[in-house]
């Protein structure tokens, strides 16, 4: 086995045991952190103000971005969700708050038309999903590339925020040469810039 084996295992691993952890959270759980993490989203927006923010529509167990989209949304601030394309890039569209559809890998998906690559150009704040984040930035997703690319194809690239629960935050994330730091964390608990 090479070293980049162990690490993509090491990567699968610990994938695998957060996936367990939140599938074992109680509703009330859920709830406090949805309200802790929406607190923070909002704190984090109202100190950098940015002009257009990216931001991850929750699924399933993710960390609930629903409430700060709302939020967002009733306080004009503009902000656009991806949509997942089979070429491995990511559309943007409008959180407008409106209808969802099923997209791919069967995550929930806005729909609306997406707005022309210049648009994105201009995100001055993303906020991305993780399964962990370490202690130095490092962010580990879950596998598919999907914001690694759309963060590639930025000129300037905006402040990158991932959001995940606490205990998901630690001392060190397996990292392949390919991985790249995240300028902050965002948790129920707290903000934390690197």
């Amino acid at each position: 086995m090479t070293s980049d084996d162990s690490v993509r295992d090491a990567k699968a691993k610990l994938r695998s045991e957060v996936r367990l952890r939140r599938g074992a959270r109680s509703v009330g759980e859920q709830g406090s952190a949805e309200a802790g993490l929406t607190e923070q989203l909002i704190a984090l927006v109202r100190h950098r103000a940015p002009v257009l923010v990216g931001c991850y529509l929750s699924g399933g167990d993710e960390p609930n971005t629903r409430p700060f989209l709302a939020w967002a949304a009733a306080n004009g601030v503009r902000v656009l969700v991806p949509v997942s394309r089979r070429d491995g890039l990511l559309d943007w569209v409008p959180a407008t708050g409106g209808p969802e559809q099923v997209g791919l890998f069967g995550i929930s998906e806005m729909v609306g038309e997406a707005v022309p690559a210049s648009v994105f150009q201009s995100v001055d704040l993303l906020l991305v999903p993780a399964a962990a984040v370490d202690r130095s930035g490092m962010r580990m997703g879950w596998g598919r590339g999907y914001f690694d690319r759309a963060l590639a194809s930025l000129e300037e690239p905006p402040a990158v925020f991932a959001v995940i629960y606490d205990e998901e935050f630690l001392d060190e994330v397996p990292r392949e040469s390919h991985d790249r730091p995240v300028d902050g964390v965002i948790t129920p608990s707290g903000t934390r810039v690197f």
